[in-house]
């Protein structure tokens, strides 16, 4: 399984950015895909992530009101848009995907695959 993760860059502060991931290698529609992010000497956490229909999204505190994930089935893509980023949204977001059961949305170890990370860097 490939997960192809794509959208980062530079911003200033208040800007916007979408993320991409694009999933191979598995039935898309069965799984939860989340979007993790680790900033430099901090542990990676969670930020947002969608159930296999795309009907439940789940956010960070830190990313409600600002993120919104999206998945398009068809294109095995999930998506996080990010808009009022603020210098703290700085670091590296990796997709993840995983199966139903065992843990809830917001923890690391209920997912099975990580894409390769794409690097967010918000400015003053």
């Amino acid at each position: 399984v490939q997960l192809q993760a794509s959208g980062g860059g530079s911003v200033q502060a208040g800007g916007s950015l979408t993320l991409s991931c694009t999933v191979s290698g598995e039935t898309f529609s069965t799984l939860k895909m989340g979007w993790f992010r680790q900033s430099p000497g901090k542990e990676r956490e969670f930020a947002a992530a969608i159930n296999w229909s795309g009907a439940s999204t789940y956010y960070a505190d830190s990313a409600k009101g600002r993120f919104t994930i999206s998945r398009d089935n068809a294109k095995a893509s999930v998506y996080l848009q990010m808009n009022n980023l603020k210098l703290e949204d700085t670091a590296v977001y990796y997709c993840a995907a995983g199966f139903s059961g065992g843990y809830f949305y917001d923890a690391p170890q209920g997912y099975t695959y990580y894409g390769q990370g794409t690097l967010v860097t918000v400015s003053s």
